[in-house]
C-alpha cells in the first residue's frame, strides 16, 4: 500500500509515537507485508526469528519491537507492539469508509455492465464493460474489476484477511488495506468468497474460471485461464501459475508456489510448492501416478499376509 505523498521517518514516529533510528527526514512511501516489500516501504516484525528477513528485505523502514544494528541505508521504528502499531497505520491511512448506498457514488462501472438487485459496490470499485454481476454479491471498497466478467449470487468480494495475532485476552486481527483485482474475462461462481490482501493486491489472472463455493485468501496470486473447481480453499499468499486446474475440495497451505499446467486432483491437501506440468492427488500431495500405485500396493496386503500363513 502506497501513502498519497511522501512522508518523512519522523512523521511516522510521531504518528506511533514510538522511537526510531535513522535520519528524520528519511522518506517513507508506503507499507506493505514481507513477501511484497519494495523500497521506501515499512515492513513490521515482533519476533526474533525473523528479524534478519525483515531487516535484509527489500523494505527500507523497518518496525521492529527491539533496538539492533540499523542495516545502511534503511531506517528503523522501535516499537513495544510492532502488530499494534502496523495496525495503527492501517487506521491511519486506510481507514473504514462507511457507504449508505447500494451503490456508491465513487465507484465506476463500465458500458453494457449489467448488475442485479440487492448487489453491494463499494466505495472507489471499477468494474469494467460488458460484466454481468448478479444478485446478492458484495464488492468491497477498492477492488478493481476487468471487462466481460461474470460473477454469480451470493459471493463476495474483498473480505478482511484471516490473520490473527494470539494474545492473552484472544485474538487481534492484523486489518486489510489491500485490494481484490479481478482481470478480464473470469468467471466466478455464486458463493465464493475473495479476501482482500494485507497491504497489496489478491489477483485473479484473466480468463481464469472459479466455480462454486470456492474461497481465495489474502495476497493470493492466481494466474491466467486457471480452473477452480468447487469446494476448493486456497491459503493467503499462494502463488497459482498460468492454466492450473484444481478439482473439487483441494486444500492448499499458504505462501507456497503451484506451477504453470500443474493439475491437483480432488481432495488433494496441497502441503508445498509444486511443479508445473505434473499431476498430482493426495495429502501429503504426490505425483498422482506415484500415489495410485501406492495405494494399489495397500490393497495387496492382505493377499501378501495370507502368503505368510
Amino acid at each position: 500500500m502506497k501513502f498519497h505523498r511522501v512522508h518523512t521517518l519522523q512523521e511516522i514516529a510521531n504518528l506511533l509515537g514510538c522511537g526510531f533510528i535513522g535520519d528524520v527526514d528519511f522518506e517513507v512511501l508506503g507499507m506493505n507485508e514481507i513477501h511484497v516489500v519494495g523500497p521506501g516501504d515499512i515492513v513490521f516484525v515482533d519476533h526474533p526469528k525473523y528479524y534478519d528477513k525483515a531487516l535484509q528485505s527489500a523494505a527500507t523502514i523497518v518496525l521492529i519491537n527491539k533496538e539492533v544494528a540499523c542495516p545502511e541505508g534503511k531506517a528503523l521504528l522501535i516499537s513495544d507492539d510492532p502488530f499494534r502499531d502496523f495496525n495503527k497505520l492501517t487506521k491511519h491511512f486506510k481507514p473504514f469508509q462507511h457507504s449508505s448506498l447500494s451503490i456508491s457514488p465513487s465507484a465506476k462501472i463500465g458500458e453494457h455492465t449489467l448488475i442485479q438487485p440487492n448487489t453491494f459496490i463499494g466505495n472507489n470499485v471499477v468494474i469494467g464493460k460488458n460484466c454481468l454481476i448478479h444478485s446478492n454479491v458484495a464488492i468491497y471498497d477498492d477492488t478493481v474489476i476487468g471487462d466481460n466478467v461474470i460473477i454469480h449470487a451470493g459471493t463476495v468480494i474483498g473480505g478482511d484477511a484471516f490473520y490473527y495475532k494470539k494474545r492473552p485476552e484472544g485474538f487481534d486481527q492484523l486489518l486489510s488495506g489491500g485490494r481484490v483485482v479481478i482481470e478480464d474475462n473470469v468467471g466466478i461462481g455464486a458463493l465464493c468468497t475473495i479476501d482482500k490482501g494485507v497491504t497489496g493486491d489478491t489477483t485473479i489472472g484473466a480468463g481464469t474460471k472459479l466455480d462454486n463455493q470456492v474461497h481465495v485468501g489474502h495476497d493470493t496470486v492466481i494466474g491466467k485461464k486457471c480452473l477452480i473447481a468447487s469446494q476448493t480453499g486456497i491459503a493467503g499468499c499462494v502463488v497459482i501459475e498460468d492454466e492450473v486446474t484444481m478439482w473439487g475440495q483441494v486444500g492448499t497451505t499458504s505462501g507456497i508456489t503451484i506451477g504453470a499446467k500443474a493439475v491437483i486432483m480432488g481432495q488433494t491437501g496441497v502441503t508445498k510448492s509444486v511443479e508445473g506440468g505434473k499431476s498430482y492427488f493426495g495429502t501429503p500431495i504426490e505425483e498422482s501416478r506415484e500415489k495410485l500405485k501406492q495405494l494399489a500396493n495397500v490393497k495387496k496386503i492382505p493377499e501378501i499376509l495370507n502368503k505368510l500363513k
